[in-house]
């Protein structure tokens, strides 16, 4: 038989973790609101991976192999999604390449 308390704490991770998954939900309205068109913004990516890992960690301790099954693949599916965003964002901070002059005049690149 579990403790009380070990069941109150595993109970209010699981209720931490659903905490976090509907702030990625009413983050991406709120930004979607505000732009006047369907917007993701980054936010709603790491509430998903903060969500999906306490979720997880509640799965686990409930022995449930379906809820792990399914956080551990959205878990991948939100990483990716935030390395893409990385990605994209340092392609778009390296400066373009200027193009080099030759002592003749003309430009190499």
């Amino acid at each position: 038989m579990l403790h009380p308390t070990t069941v109150q704490l595993w109970l209010t991770i699981g209720l931490l973790g659903q905490g976090l998954f509907f702030m990625r939900f009413f983050l991406q309205w709120l930004a979607s609101e505000k732009a006047g068109r369907s917007v993701i913004p980054i936010t709603f990516w790491w509430f998903s991976v903060a969500g999906g890992v306490t979720l997880l960690m509640y799965a686990v301790w409930r022995r449930d192999p379906v809820f792990i099954i399914g956080q551990g693949s959205g878990l991948f599916i939100y990483a990716r999604n935030l390395y893409l965003l990385h990605k994209e964002q340092r392609h778009a901070r390296k400066p373009a390449r200027q193009p080099e002059y030759s002592d003749s005049g003309t430009y190499c690149i």
